[in-house]
């Protein structure tokens, strides 16, 4: 499943490839949105739990049969030596009408200077040259996980139980941040190839980091600085408004931002192994996280919203400083953005492709 963003940006043209690549995180919340509901629906049944479990082989029955279906991306089948079919997927996904001969040239060229290299992909990405791929491929998906979206994700009903929502309430307000999140994440589609992703990413971040404070001064002035004080219903009804924007503000930035942003900057030669690591990063720090929350919430209360704040105010200030833009730019030209860069232009300027 996390070679789609991959996929998606390869076969999708550049101009376009955001609003493409934002359906992968699109489909992610629906799954999540169905998910709430078929909780909330089986939650009074004490097989429930089973039929949930089970359910999930329809998504995945649906998936695996899709995947027959979908051609090779042209990258993929040229770096297999297989041109003729790589001039066919490129005239399918660009159209019948569009003249592919220069940018299956580009595609033979690159392919080429891959060859070239001696190194396996592992030991070439840690290569002075691709230390701005290196560090894209670490520091982005483990800020996307730091924001704090999937424990709120995984934890929702036991969160808001906790603040003093019952177990029905609880779920139904699962299930109404999963559809805020949804909406933003079209709305992400709109936006992301007009406005580019450095000013979603930073938008997003004040609007995650206000939350996360304003959530952090709510909890502590309902519930006291020991957190043993009942919330009231008002309080309870503005949590949830400030963690319904901060879902949004999650939405259009950093959910769907940071598959398309690593499966674009890589060159070809290390592409599948800078997403490898992309993977690997989000992945363990989801299990790090998810498996210290509650902990987390028991000992720090209120104090834990305030500790991911921290970290959406330090990765904001990343992006504003570290990550050039990439709109519209073709994935083999993507070494330009970098060369001009302010700070990574001395790694990669003069060193070759």
């Amino acid at each position: 499943m996390k070679a789609t963003p991959l996929y998606l940006s390869e076969v999708a043209p550049p101009k376009w490839r955001g609003a493409f690549s934002t359906g992968f995180q699109f489909f992610i919340g629906v799954g999540v949105v169905a998910a709430n509901c078929i909780n909330f629906g089986m939650a009074k049944h004490s097989w429930g739990w089973r039929f949930s479990l089970g359910l999930a082989v329809v998504p995945a029955a649906i998936m695996t049969t899709g995947a027959l279906f979908i051609s090779d991306t042209p990258s993929s089948l040229v770096e297999r030596g297989r041109v003729e079919q790589a001039r066919k997927s490129l005239t399918k996904v660009r159209g019948i009408n569009s003249n592919v001969d220069a940018e299956l040239a580009d595609l033979l060229k690159f392919n080429e200077m891959a060859k070239d290299a001696k190194k396996e992909p592992f030991l070439t990405i840690f290569e002075r040259q691709y230390r701005p791929h290196l560090v894209m491929s670490i520091a982005i998906p483990f800020f996307q996980q730091l924001t704090g979206i999937n424990i709120i994700a995984f934890y929702a009903p036991v969160i808001f139980q906790s603040i003093g929502f019952g177990s029905n309430s609880a779920l139904i307000a699962a299930i109404v941040l999963g559809l805020v999140n949804l909406g933003s994440i079209l709305v992400s589609t709109g936006m992301v190839d007009r406005h580019g992703r450095r000013f979603l990413f930073i938008i997003g971040g004040i609007q995650m980091f206000i939350c996360q404070v304003a959530v952090t001064v709510v909890l502590a002035v309902s519930t006291g600085i020991s957190g043993t004080k009942h919330i009231s219903k008002g309080h309870g009804i503005l949590l949830l408004v400030l963690m319904c924007i901060y879902a949004a503000g999650f939405g259009w930035s950093w959910g769907p931002l940071s598959w398309l942003v690593p499966s674009e900057i890589f060159p070809m030669k290390i592409r599948p192994t800078g997403q490898s690591i992309n993977v690997a990063v989000n992945f363990a720090t989801t299990f790090v996280l998810s498996q210290t929350f509650l902990s987390m919430l028991c000992h720090f209360k209120f104090g834990t919203f305030l500790f991911y704040a921290g970290w959406i105010a330090l990765m904001t200030v990343f992006v504003v400083f570290f990550l050039p833009e990439t709109k519209g730019i073709p994935l083999d030209s993507m070494y330009q953005v970098w060369e001009r860069h302010w700070y990574w232009g001395r790694f990669v300027r003069g060193s070759g492709r």
